[in-house]
Formats: structure tokens, sequence, C-alpha cells
């Protein structure tokens, strides 16, 4: 990020008193890790922070410090607020129906009478003064939040954090670094910088934990092709902040519950395969997670199972049924050669390219299912050069082309000038003194011009058969 950018950030921040923090839905490691520990910094500064996530905090990230604070509640209520000036008429009554869909508002004058120009509109001020959008490509990733408040984003200044290739840059400020490998990432100099102008030990044990919590989680455990020299610094420095390496891993890693491990294996039991358009999935529906008594929040390391079990797949896919009905989908590349969000953009989501995800929404499992893998089916096929039924394109025909000389024409041409030119008797050359040369040569070109008529004519393509003996040829190109 550059320094204009992080100023900018740092400035508007300071500015604001009631903050709004939104992380994507449904949250993960690194978009929990970044709104609370903008939330605890925040406070520290004495402002107003409020988090709020459409879905609940995982399970699996309940150890972190404050999760509790993160709500799903209605963000602002915008009210329409109707105002009568009664400077000059005062109010007898006020009374309210509701007829035809229309709201009829009557007010009964004591004296005189109200005119259109005593009545003004106007709505409600939000109940923020600033946005933050952590982990979020495009507004609609923030699930009801965005859905039930869009005059919120347009109203309120909005800082964007991000670091999807995706993202829409829909702040006004846009922070977005698609070579970092989390928001945590890029959320710790911010911080460090908000504590040097406000000269406030900002970052703890606690913040320092949820950022490297992030960056963990993103890179998985620093084993995903997006981890980067910049990523293992970020999180030494958090080390030396005292984040505590160990329990994130214990916690995220080394602890699975009994259902968890039951619908990894049910999973993996229903793996498909489609060798020739190199893609791997598998389908979780609502009866699998009643069956081995999990949630959907336990399918976040499934999708990382898929990639081990299906080392040659270039596509793996986990498409899950949620509770609500919409179909969720994670999309993982094995290779940056190919771009898992356009896959995902496709169906309006969006993400990195070898991370990205979507959900449908109005379709069910099933056809969800088809509808997916045959888009997929198509992309591979275009970018392997396959056939609708796997089988490869045969090289293309480029055609034959004239070639720029005949050469069997000049061998033909050339061996008929051969033999005209054998028949031809072999010239006498007689030597002719330097005194006599011009005379002779005036002799010779008489008697060449009286003999002209004597001479036939032949062509050199046009040689013939055979030669009468006594007759004279001349031969022209």
């Amino acid at each position: 990020m550059s320094n204009q950018t992080q100023t900018q950030i740092v400035e508007l921040i300071s500015r604001s008193q009631k903050v709004l923090v939104l992380p994507s839905s449904p949250p993960d490691g690194d978009s929990i890790g970044s709104a609370i520990s903008f939330y605890m910094a925040l406070k520290k500064l004495g402002k107003d922070v409020t988090v709020i996530c459409s879905d609940a905090v995982p399970e699996v990230l309940q150890f972190l410090p404050n999760t509790k604070i993160v709500d799903n509640k209605a963000v602002t209520t915008s009210d329409f607020i109707i105002t009568l000036d009664c400077e000059n008429v005062k109010v007898e009554s006020i009374k309210s129906a509701i007829e035809n869909n229309k709201v009829n508002i009557i007010i009964t004058p004591k004296n005189g009478q109200f005119h259109k120009n005593n009545v003004s509109f106007g709505s409600s001020k939000s109940d923020y003064d600033l946005v933050i959008v952590v982990d979020t490509a495009e507004l609609n990733q923030l699930g009801n939040i965005y859905q039930e408040n869009p005059h919120l984003f347009s109203e309120v200044p909005v800082i964007n954090i991000d670091h999807h290739v995706s993202n829409t840059h829909f702040g006004k400020i846009n922070y977005v670094d698609i070579m970092a490998s989390s928001a945590t990432e890029l959320i710790l100099p911010i911080l460090e910088e908000l504590s040097k102008k406000t000269r406030t030990d900002l970052i703890d044990e606690d913040i320092a934990t949820l950022l490297l919590t992030g960056i963990i989680t993103d890179t998985g455990s620093f084993q995903n092709a997006n981890t980067t020299p910049r990523s293992f610094s970020k999180a030494a420095e958090l080390i030396a902040y005292g984040a505590r390496q160990q329990e994130i891993i214990q916690h995220i890693y080394k602890t699975k519950q009994l259902s968890q491990l039951k619908l990894w294996g049910r999973v993996l039991s229903k793996i498909e395969t489609d060798d020739a358009h190199r893609i791997v999935w598998s389908v979780v529906s609502q009866q699998d997670f009643r069956d081995t008594e999990s949630s959907e929040e336990q399918t976040g390391d499934v999708i990382d199972e898929l990639m081990t079990n299906a080392p040659g797949a270039e596509v793996v896919l986990l498409i899950r049924e949620k509770e609500d009905g919409t179909v969720a989908v994670s999309v993982r590349t094995t290779s940056s050669k190919v771009d898992g969000s356009k896959i995902a953009e496709h169906f309006g989501g969006g993400g990195h390219t070898q991370a990205a995800g979507f959900r449908i929404k109005d379709m069910d499992l099933k056809s969800a299912e088809y509808t997916i893998i045959k888009y997929v089916k198509n992309f591979q096929a275009e970018r392997l050069g396959l056939n609708e039924d796997g089988t490869e394109k045969p090289l293309v025909n480029v055609g034959s082309h004239e070639p720029m000389i005949n050469v069997e024409e000049l061998l033909k041409r050339a061996k008929d000038a051969q033999n005209a030119t054998s028949l031809m008797p072999t010239p006498t050359i007689e030597h002719v003194s330097h005194d006599d040369s011009e005379n002779k040569k005036s002799e010779e070109d008489q008697e060449a011009e009286d003999t002209h008529e004597q001479f036939h004519t032949i062509k050199s393509d046009e040689a013939p058969q055979d030669l009468e003996p006594g007759v004279s040829y001349r031969f022209e190109d």
C-alpha cells in the first residue's frame, strides 16, 4: 500500500467516532481476525465501534478474543421524516390511515389552513460516520447486512481493505493488495501507523493473535501458494508482539470433533471425478449434516482434504447446501494457470486465482450441481482443447497451399532445353588477328543478314522431337 493511502485511512479513522466494521459472510479466520482487531484497537482510542456479520462466528474460531461482540442485528433504521411548519397555523389533531398501500396523514388545523409549501421531507441520519469493510471482494458478500441497508454505503464513507483479485473497489478509500496473503497482513501496518499518530500502544497480545490467525488460516499454515516472504515477515513481527501461534495451531488444525470427522468421511466418500476435464468435486446436503450431527461451519477444511486426495485435478469444488436453501460453493485450483476466480465470477462470486467462492439462490442442490459442473467442464474444455464429450480435438488442418515455385514444370523445361541444345552443331572458333577484326566482323554480320531467312526460329519451351538435317535452327527464350 502506498504511504498516501495508508495516511488517508489513518486520518479518516482518527476523525471518526462511530465506526461500523463489517467482515465478509460467512466469516473465516481472516475476516474475523481483521474485524475484531479493528474493534479492539479503536476501542482503546475511545471510539464507539460495532462489528456486525450476517453469519455467526464459526465454533472453531470462538477461542479468539472478543468473538462475542460480533452481532448479526440490522445495521440501522433509515426513517423517512415528514416535517410540517406550524409557525403560523397550529395543529388541532393528527390522524393516519393506510388504504390501498398508501399512508394518509390527516392533520386538522386549529385555525387557518396548511399549504404544500409548509411540508418538507427528509430522513434520519445514519448511526455511523465511518464503515470499514474487511476481507470482502464485493458488497454482496456481506449478505443481509448489505441487502437490507444499501443506502448506508452511499451515505457514509467506506474504507475497503481486501486482498482478492476480484475486488470491485466499492469504497471511498480502497486498500486492495492482491499480493497480500490475507487482509490481516494489510491491517498490521495501519494499526502501527495509527499507534504512532495517537501515541498509543494499540497492538497487544490479543490483537496480534487475531492478526496472526488471519495469516495462518489464509495461507493454510504457510502451505498455500499465496504464501510470500512478506507473509513470514509479518507473522514473525506479530509473534514478536506476543501472538499466541501455538494456540492458533492447536484450535484450528489439531482439534477435530467427532462430528467433523464423520462429515469429512461422508464428503470424501461422495467424491466425483472427471479425468478428462481434470475436475474433482463433492456435494454436501443438509441431510449429510443431520446424519453426521455436524454443522455447515465444519466444512471449512474439507476442501483442503479434497485437494489432498485428488493430486491429478486442476479444479476442485465443494458444493454444499445451506440451511436456507442457498447453495454455497468453494473453488480451488491446483495451478496458477487455472483461474478459479473466473469460475466464481460467472456465478456472481469472486476470490483469488486459486481460491474463490460463490453462492446460488433459487435452485435446488441437484440442479445447482448440474449447472455448476456443466459450466466448469466447458471452462476446462476450452482451456484443454477438448470436445464436449471430453475427447481431444484433432489437430487443425491448415490446408495445402500452391508452392511458390513449380518444381516439376521447371525441371521439364530444363530437360527440354537440354535435349534441344544437344542437337545443335558444335561451333568452330576461328582465331582472328587484331588488325583484321573489324573487316572480319563486318563480313560475318553481312553473312548473317544474308542467311537470316534460312533460320527456323524455335522457342525454348517448344523443343522439337526431330530436327531435319541441313536446316539451320535459331533457339530463342
